[in-house]
């Protein structure tokens, strides 16, 4: 993990010095290159604790889910690579494409995907599975800054300009619900709305988006059973513990166990196959137990942290005049956010059970490398904006020469 990190920081320095004649200055943001690397860290140790369990007894090997996970996080960490070495001219200028590429993968799933628990979400290609949902997230939220930009005035000013991307969310989001993936149309819903706040939208529009989403959310969780049971067992989850409640009434136990420093780690006892999915969408209740409200507190510290830096990215690109690279930013953050909320929110009982991942830390491929790549896009951002600046100050100094 350390050789991917030198390398990137050996790479952005050596261009950085080739473009401007500058010494001593980092071109990167090494605090939020760090933060990524610590959960990511924290994500590879407790999902080994977590996954201990249920890996010896599906293959025979508890170190099967380990193992794989840290595959997943160095085709993450290549990924970032690539992703860095990509100056966002590209993303501004492919971000329709991705767009297409994204509604093509949503379309392939419901066509030739394969089907887990009652749901096609996966793609499989040989060896490698793609879940579609994950790219169509990051590629959307691309495809949603460029357009604020091409079309800033229409959607400040008309009503047709604040619709347009809206029918662009309601085809991806028909896609994912005949997956069906509700937490991944919960997700984009919120950035897009976040996106469109920020961008200047009249509150009429923004309440009027807010109500109607909220009306079809609830829609969806009335007519479909499954989902209805969720929200029961949300509301009282102790009424059917072996039933419906199941699955929280043993996340609930794992935070009361962890008290405030935890059990251990490697010392928890629901991750003794009690609580399902305990190394994916409840790793935080397995943390929680095993390292208390401390231990917490400080993953949810550092995705904080994570957030603020990419919202002030944002909005220091704005300032700079880059509003492509500042929407997308914001996106990314809003991301960030209200998926962790959800994720840990769903394991406290706060929030309904969805099936999303606990960002850079959750067991799971798809959901990692993407959310490898959006750190690199901030990494991108801010470099450029570094460039920008030490060409300004170049320029001013040759200015004052002459």
């Amino acid at each position: 993990m350390n050789m991917p990190q030198s390398l990137m920081g050996e790479n952005l320095q050596r261009l950085f010095q080739l473009r401007h004649d500058v010494r001593g200055m980092r071109p990167y943001d090494l605090g939020l290159l760090l933060i990524a690397l610590a959960l990511m860290s924290v994500g590879m140790i407790v999902v080994t604790s977590a996954s201990m369990p249920a890996a010896a007894r599906i293959y025979d090997n508890p170190f099967h889910f380990a193992i794989r996970h840290g595959i997943y996080m160095g085709i993450a960490m290549v990924a970032a690579l690539v992703t860095m070495q990509l100056p966002m001219r590209w993303w501004r200028t492919f971000n329709g494409w991705l767009l297409l590429l994204a509604i093509l993968l949503l379309l392939a799933v419901l066509l030739v995907g394969r089907n887990v628990n009652g749901s096609t979400r996966w793609l499989a290609l040989g060896p490698i599975t793609i879940q579609a949902a994950e790219p169509a997230k990051l590629f959307f939220f691309c495809y949603l800054a460029g357009y604020l930009v091409r079309r800033y005035e229409e959607v400040t000013e008309n009503l047709k300009g604040f619709i347009k991307p809206l029918g662009v969310l309601f085809i991806l989001a028909l896609l994912l619900l005949m997956q069906p993936d509700l937490g991944t149309v919960v997700v984009m819903f919120a950035t897009t709305i976040g996106l469109l706040f920020l961008a200047g939208a009249k509150l009429w529009q923004f309440f009027g988006l807010l109500l109607s989403g909220l009306c079809a959310v609830v829609a969806l969780i009335v007519f479909e059973e499954y989902r209805l049971k969720r929200i029961t067992a949300f509301l009282d989850p102790w009424a059917d513990p072996f039933g419906s409640g199941y699955q929280l009434t043993q996340s609930l136990m794992a935070y009361g166990r962890g008290d405030i420093f935890g059990q251990g780690l490697g010392n928890s006892l629901q991750k003794l196959e009690y609580l399902p999915e305990a190394h994916t969408d409840f790793i935080a209740a397995i943390l929680a137990e095993e390292l208390g409200f401390v231990g917490i507190c400080a993953v949810l510290a550092l995705l904080l942290m994570l957030v603020l830096k990419a919202l002030r990215l944002g909005n220091l690109a704005l300032q700079q005049g880059r509003p492509f690279e500042g929407y997308l930013a914001h996106a990314i953050g809003i991301w960030f956010s209200f998926q962790t909320a959800v994720n840990v929110g769903a394991s406290a009982g706060i929030l309904p059970t969805k099936g999303l991942t606990l960002p850079l830390v959750s067991y799971g491929g798809n959901s990692l490398i993407l959310m490898a790549m959006a750190v690199a896009l901030l990494l991108r951002i801010d470099f450029e904006l570094r460039m920008d600046g030490v060409q300004a100050l170049s320029d001013r100094k040759r200015g004052k020469v002459s």
